[in-house]
């Protein structure tokens, strides 16, 4: 038997797609039913190691999470990792098989629509319900010849589409009816409902506007959810980063004394999330930042994972940050790599991989270790027990990385027994290539205990409850309480049970009229 499935798309990228696929998927699996997210392709450098080894974005992991299922390779057979502006990583079945730009992509398209049907296919032979999330938005009609996403997988599956829109960026209504509008008349014909995110304010004043989009559409709006002001972890890629935003909401500090953490928004910046599980500590304020004042004050600054070491390490020089971090370390500052912050904080990098540059380049020197690239890229989760503090930790995280160590004059980060090490740490600064390691919530007390002590800040305390995983829990039950209160679920349930409503109304602006429009104006068709 096939399940049912439907695909949330979006108005704009950062619409809302992920976390409506997340609520969903969170309000399903409450209610018994088989639940598996699905993301044909995706652009991200926040990706995450599967159960079966394999790399996807962070965003399916979270809604894996969210459905009660492992994350695996198949919730999202295609990652696009931006490396610059012109180049992506591309990982198939969560393996990187090249690096492609946007005309190559083309060439790609026909292999990459068989694997991700397959996937697809697959998922909904072993689950009850997939629900399927676009990728930007399916009115990105020159895009429309090589999209796996949105309404190229729509069709080739034959899912209903359900349309969000951010109504916090203005505009809403007319980008509601403008996506249907100048989409092809066999796409539209996909289109089933709308789902209005981020509402602010009195309800009433929105419903003559939902009534008109509904009329001039022939669509219902199924839902208009609230801005959730206590939603926050798990960002979908780099938009979740904006210079100057502080991570998550944070309480009160448990002792005398907060600690104040810099997050370094590097331009390739990946795995960014890495962070939220400081902002879970009461007391810790984490900040992204991208210029050298930004630091004073500091007491923690994170050097994050970058798609790019070198480029980023580069625009970190001509900044002046690279000036900054070494002072504030040299004022006994801690310092925190991670993945290829990590790497900037050795004495040498060698990248013939990303850079493609054999020419050794000089790091920021805090940690005496040197980094060469491989074109093999590690990718596999770790666990483990630390015992660099004399007593025994239970850590885990995973790595993505092609940057290896080749020399380290440092003590390790992590003793994780049978002489095996991992990291490097000197007084203050510390660097890993575990991502998620902060998640571990004991390692993570004694880290911010430590830090504490090497720093001087003698009236921070942790705070002994906290749990990111019970964090992350109850983000997911916030999403699927707010569906399940404020969007038309009922009409949902049938649209994944039924399929494509027929009949669905073909509005006037498709491509074919705006070409003859352009004719007509002696301009390009």
């Amino acid at each position: 038997m096939t399940a049912g499935a439907l695909l949330v798309a979006g108005t704009t990228s950062d619409a809302g797609k992920s976390a409506v696929v997340a609520g969903l998927c969170r309000l399903l699996a409450r209610r018994g039913v088989s639940v598996a997210p699905f993301k044909a392709q995706n652009m991200s450098n926040n990706s995450v190691v599967t159960a079966d080894g394999g790399e996807i974005g962070r965003a399916q992991a979270l809604q894996a999470e969210a459905a009660g299922i492992p994350a695996t390779v198949d919730l999202n057979p295609v990652l696009l990792k931006p490396g610059s502006d012109r180049t992506s990583q591309l990982v198939l079945r969560g393996r990187a098989v090249a690096e492609v730009g946007a005309r190559d992509y083309h060439a790609h398209r026909g292999a990459l629509l068989a694997e991700v049907t397959a996937a697809l296919a697959d998922l909904r032979s072993r689950h009850d319900a997939v629900i399927c999330e676009g990728a930007g938005s399916p009115a990105e009609i020159n895009l429309r010849a090589t999209d796996l996403s949105n309404m190229g997988l729509a069709r080739a599956a034959d899912l209903p589409v359900v349309v969000v829109g951010d109504i916090d960026r203005g505009g809403v209504l007319a980008h509601l009816a403008g996506t249907v509008g100048v989409l092809e008349p066999a796409d539209q014909a996909h289109v089933a409902g709308f789902v209005v995110n981020k509402f602010r304010g009195d309800p009433a004043l929105l419903a003559p506007g939902l009534d008109m989009v509904a009329g001039l559409t022939g669509r219902p709006v199924l839902g208009v959810l609230p801005f959730l002001e206590d939603l926050w972890i798990d960002a979908e890629d780099s938009l979740g980063t904006t210079v100057g935003s502080v991570v998550g909401r944070p309480g009160p500090p448990r002792g005398s004394r907060g600690l104040r953490v810099a997050a370094v928004r590097l331009p390739r910046v990946s795995n960014s999330t890495d962070v939220e599980a400081l902002a879970c500590e009461p007391g810790v304020r984490v900040t992204w930042v991208d210029h050298p004042a930004a630091l004073v004050g500091a007491d923690l600054v994170v050097l994050p994972g970058t798609r790019a070491t070198v480029s980023d390490l580069g625009w970190l020089r001509r900044t002046g940050l690279a000036d900054a971090v070494l002072g504030h370390a040299r004022a006994g500052g801690a310092v925190l790599g991670i993945c290829g912050g990590f790497q900037m904080l050795g004495r040498r990098i060698v990248d013939p991989v990303e850079s493609g540059s054999s020419t050794p380049v000089e790091g920021l020197g805090l940690l005496d270790v040197e980094v060469d690239f491989a074109p093999d890229k590690v990718v596999r989760r770790r666990a483990g027990v630390d015992r660099s503090s004399g007593g025994g930790v239970a850590v885990e995280g995973y790595e993505i990385h092609h940057g290896r160590v080749t020399r380290a004059a440092e003590a390790p980060l992590l003793d994780l027994g049978d002489d095996e090490g991992e990291g490097a740490r000197r007084g203050a600064v510390a660097g890993t290539h575990w991502h998620g390691l902060l998640a571990s919530d004991a390692y993570r007390r004694g880290f911010l205990t430590d830090l504490a002590r090497r720093i001087g800040a003698d009236g921070f305390r942790v705070a002994p409850d906290v749990s990111v995983a019970a964090v992350r829990t109850a983000q997911l039950d916030l999403l699927a309480d707010a569906i399940e209160e404020h969007c038309d679920v009922p009409a949902l349930l049938r649209l994944l049970e039924a399929g494509v409503p027929a009949g669905l109304p073909t509005l006037a602006l498709t491509r074919s009229d705006a070409a003859r429009a352009a004719g007509r104006r002696g301009g390009p068709a």
